[in-house]
C-alpha cells in the first residue's frame, strides 16, 4: 500500500477544524499505522482464504409469478363449423321469401278452375236451400224431413206445382184446409200425409214466390236426380227451372202470381196454378 503524504493529512485536519468537526490529530496519528496495514479487499480476502463479509441490506424483491395462460377454446363441432361457413340469406331476400305463401296461393287459384255457377232458378235455389238443409240434409238425404235424393221427391211430387204448393202453404196450411194427402195419392209405398213426419213450415211470406220456385227446382233437379233431357221432365224443366224459364222470369218481374186461381199458358205449356189454398195432390200420369 502507498502511504498518504503528511502534507495531505495536515491539510485534511486543517480543513476539518475549519468547518467545526473537531481536531483530527489523534486520527491523523493513527492514520499512518492504519495506512501501513494493508487493506483487505474482497479479492485479497478471497485470495487469503478468508470469506468476505456478507452484504447487508434488504433482500432483493422477487416478482409475482405470471398467471398461467387460459387453455385454448375447444373447437366447434363439425355441424357448427358448417353452419358458420354456410352462406347466409341476404336481408333483401327475406322480404321476397316471406311473400312465397301468397304467391303460391295466387298460383293455385290461377290454375284451379272456378266452380261452375248455375244461372237461373237452379243457381238461386242452391243458395235458398240453406233454409231446408237442417231437416232434409245438406245433400237431400233426409233427416227430420223426408229425403229428396234417389228420386224420392219425384215419387211424392210427380208434378212441380204440387211440390210448390206444399212448400208455400206448409203442414199448417194443409191441416187448416182439411187436406190430408199432398202430392201423389198413389205414391209407391203409400201417400204422404200432412204432418205424418214432422212439420213442414209455411214458407209463403217467408220466401218470395221466385225463391220458392228456385228452391223446388234445386230439390228436384240437383238433389232429386230428375233428368231435364228426359221425355218426362224436359217440358217441366224448360218452363220452370231452365235459365230461360218463362215462369220464373214472369214471377220474378211480378207479371205472374202463382197463387192465382187460374192457370196460364207459357208458350205451348199450360201451368196449373198453385192456387189460393191447398188442394189434394194429383196423381202421376
Amino acid at each position: 500500500m502507498t502511504e498518504i503524504p503528511e502534507h495531505l493529512l495536515k491539510r485534511s485536519r486543517e480543513r476539518r477544524s475549519a468547518i467545526g468537526q473537531g481536531d483530527d490529530t489523534a486520527a491523523a496519528a493513527d492514520a499512518p499505522a492504519a495506512s501501513s496495514t494493508p487493506a483487505t479487499t474482497p479479492s485479497t480476502a478471497a485470495a487469503a482464504g478468508t470469506p468476505a463479509p456478507a452484504a447487508t441490506g434488504p433482500a432483493a424483491r422477487t416478482g409475482v409469478p405470471a398467471a398461467a395462460p387460459p387453455p385454448p377454446p375447444k373447437p366447434d363441432p363439425v355441424y357448427v363449423q358448417a353452419a358458420k361457413q354456410r352462406k347466409k340469406i341476404p336481408f333483401w331476400a327475406m322480404a321476397a321469401l316471406s311473400l312465397m305463401p301468397i304467391w303460391a296461393f295466387m298460383y293455385v287459384r290461377a290454375i284451379t278452375e272456378s266452380p261452375e255457377v248455375l244461372a237461373g232458378p237452379l243457381g238461386e235455389g242452391a243458395e235458398v236451400y240453406g233454409n231446408c238443409a237442417s231437416c232434409h240434409g245438406a245433400a237431400g238425404d233426409g233427416g227430420v224431413g223426408y229425403p229428396f235424393a234417389g228420386e224420392e221427391v219425384l215419387k211424392t211430387f210427380p208434378h212441380i206445382e204440387d211440390q210448390i204448393r206444399y212448400v208455400y202453404y206448409g203442414t199448417e196450411g194443409f191441416n187448416a184446409a182439411g187436406v190430408e194427402i199432398y202430392g201423389n195419392p198413389d205414391r209407391p209405398g203409400g201417400p204422404h200425409i200432412a204432418g205424418g213426419r214432422g212439420v213442414m213450415p209455411q214458407f209463403g211470406g217467408q220466401l218470395t214466390q221466385a225463391e220458392i220456385i228456385a228452391v223446388v227446382c234445386h230439390e228436384r233437379y240437383t238433389l232429386g236426380g230428375a233428368d231435364p233431357t228426359s221425355e218426362e221432365f224436359a217440358a217441366e224443366f224448360e218452363t220452370w227451372c231452365s235459365p230461360e224459364s218463362p215462369v220464373f222470369e214472369a214471377v220474378e218481374s211480378g207479371e205472374y202470381d202463382i197463387t192465382s186461381p187460374e192457370g196460364e199458358e207459357f208458350g205451348e205449356v199450360e201451368v196449373a196454378p198453385v192456387g189460393p189454398e191447398p188442394v189434394d195432390g194429383s196423381a202421376a200420369g
